[in-house]
């Protein structure tokens, strides 16, 4: 399976001798000049690491990082002229997994991203383990240990939540009356007036982050219920 790495750095000279190390290791690269085009490489392309200049024309790396993390859990290493502790700290904690300084050694570059790769592929294989019964588009359902990631991340749902988003899941499409969830998750008679699932599908959309990556996973189908969609 081959690997594609981002390369966003507006000193083409830099990003030309980084494609030339990572090409003998085999690996397919993108270069982007800056904070725009590496955005929209991630969003046109299925990429495995990035490596991001901070200081990028149009939005710099920290921007790219945060809009990244919005939807992709591929490593990322910000590779910078800024070479203090604190700014080492400060692109770890924005969401980088490794920080390289320049001037920098093409080598050990390259072992950093292999290291990245390999770490990436185990967080991969772990959360595959249990073969998940449903997946669609980033969201992966573990039914026998009740868990739920969305793209990569863990999300932490009431157990009532995971009921209804499974009971949903299962069965794309199909639309279920706010009765017919009522009493296939609490197991009792619905009652008329009740708001109960309404406010745990609110719940679960706020969750599953569906305002920030534009999608309606799970649809109202007004005066009949509710669906769900990958």
């Amino acid at each position: 399976m081959s690997i594609t790495i981002l390369i966003a750095d507006d000193e083409t000279e830099i990003a030309d001798l980084i494609e030339l190390h990572l090409e003998k290791e085999g690996y397919g690269c993108l270069k982007a000049t800056d904070g725009h085009e590496a955005i929209a490489a991630c969003d046109a392309h299925v990429i495995d690491l990035a490596i991001l200049d901070i200081m990028m024309p149009k939005r710099d790396g920290y921007e790219v990082t945060r809009q990244i993390r919005e939807k992709h859990h591929f490593p990322i290493i910000f590779l910078s002229a800024k070479t203090s502790d604190l700014d080492k700290i400060a692109g770890l904690v924005r969401g980088a997994d490794d920080y390289v300084t320049k001037p920098f050694n093409p080598m050990e570059l390259v072992a950093r991203v292999n290291a990245q790769l390999r770490r990436s592929k185990q967080f991969i294989l772990s959360t595959q383990m249990a073969r998940p019964v449903l997946e669609a588009g980033g969201l992966f359902i573990y039914p026998e240990e009740r868990t739920v990631f969305l793209y990569g991340q863990p999300i932490e749902l009431t157990p009532k939540e995971f009921d209804i988003l499974y009971l949903l899941a299962r069965h794309p499409k199909k639309v279920f009356s706010s009765e017919h969830i009522f009493e296939q998750v609490w197991r009792e008679t619905y009652y008329e007036g009740s708001n109960t699932v309404m406010v745990h599908i609110r719940s679960l959309r706020k969750k599953l982050e569906e305002d920030m990556h534009k999608t309606k996973r799970i649809k109202t189908v007004w005066g009949v219920g509710y669906s769900f969609h990958g």
